[in-house]
């Protein structure tokens, strides 16, 4: 893939004085603050059958619908409404470089702002350390099942972003787009599990698909130690999908 490290490198650039970028990182730090408190103060009130890393993680479909499209809408819509794309397929550079580059760019973000949130049990110990002991705000298992599945569903969601950026040159209307995609791959594995209660024949061939893509049950599995290599081959392969549709489509309209 050509220019593929330069491209990358000039994707964390933009990034990094983007407007967006700061803006889906302050209210992503805000949000979960505010909700991790909340979950370490029900905690002191009455006692959990979970522990609170397990509960945070939870909840990580809120962030996801405003941060995913605050990072991907401007990758390609911006740089089309600017020109600068055009000027970029006039180069040697191949167009599965460009989008790799730019999916990179945004996932290696995404990661980072969910790693900086290990520093909010840092902060409670330091400051409240008659809350919880340790073991109980960073357990092992829970932390590090919950951080692979966020990363391996950010790069199904990354990808989806991507996507919805390479149909327009709007940002608005690329980050319209990545929140009803997002919307419907996160809670579409439930609708469908609700489908399965109004007809038995539909239950024999709908069943295995829902818990295929139900993404709140693999973050339970993954949040309790459980690793199933389904959910792997689900996030990987049709996040490859999607950005192989991601190319076509931007070579389609070069």
């Amino acid at each position: 893939m050509r220019n593929f490290t330069t491209l990358f490198q000039h994707e964390l650039r933009m990034l990094l004085i983007s407007p967006a970028t700061y803006l889906a990182a302050f209210f992503f730090y805000v949000v979960m603050g505010l909700l991790y408190w909340s979950i370490l103060r029900d905690m002191i009130a009455t006692a959990q059958d979970e522990l609170p890393a397990v509960y945070f993680f939870k909840l990580f479909w809120l962030p996801t619908f405003f941060v995913v499209p605050l990072l991907t809408m401007r990758s390609v819509a911006g740089q089309r409404s600017d020109g600068t794309l055009d000027a970029l397929f006039t180069t040697a550079t191949s167009y599965s470089s460009i989008i790799l580059s730019k999916f990179a760019g945004a996932y290696l973000f995404y990661l980072l702002l969910w790693v900086g949130t290990l520093c909010f049990p840092a902060i409670t110990l330091l400051f409240f350390p008659h809350v919880a002991p340790l073991e109980a705000l960073l357990e092992r298992a829970a932390v590090t099942g919950s951080l692979l599945f966020i990363a391996l569903s950010g790069f199904l969601f990354i990808a989806i972003g991507i996507f919805s950026s390479c149909l327009t040159r709007s940002q608005l209307v690329a980050g319209m787009l990545t929140f009803t995609a997002l919307f419907a791959a996160i809670v579409g594995g439930s609708q469908i599990e609700g489908l399965t209660q109004y007809s038995a024949d539909m239950n024999s061939w709908l069943q295995p698909l829902a818990g295929y893509l139900q993404v709140f049950q693999h973050l339970d599995d993954f949040s309790r130690g459980i690793i199933d290599t389904r959910p792997f081959f689900y996030y990987i392969s049709t996040g490859s999908l999607v950005l192989g549709l991601a190319t076509l489509v931007i070579e389609a309209k070069s």
